[in-house]
């Protein structure tokens, strides 16, 4: 699985930092996403997965089998 995040669509919502901020974060100036993880490991999978669905932007896209 890989996460690809689009920053110009992000609008600092932070859901996906309080859905795991091991992978996600956010820009201090203006709350645009951050991601720390690309490439997440299993453990983390299903978290990354719940934070592209709840992004209100879509901002967040998971890419399977990668």
């Amino acid at each position: 699985m890989k996460i690809a995040v689009d920053q110009e669509k992000c609008i600092g919502a932070g859901n996906c930092v309080l859905t795991d901020p091991e992978v996600f974060d956010q820009r201090e100036e203006d709350g645009v996403v951050e991601l720390l993880q690309d490439t997440p490991d299993a453990g983390h999978e299903s978290a990354a997965r719940d934070a592209a669905a709840i992004c209100p932007a879509a901002a967040i896209t998971i890419i399977e089998g990668q």
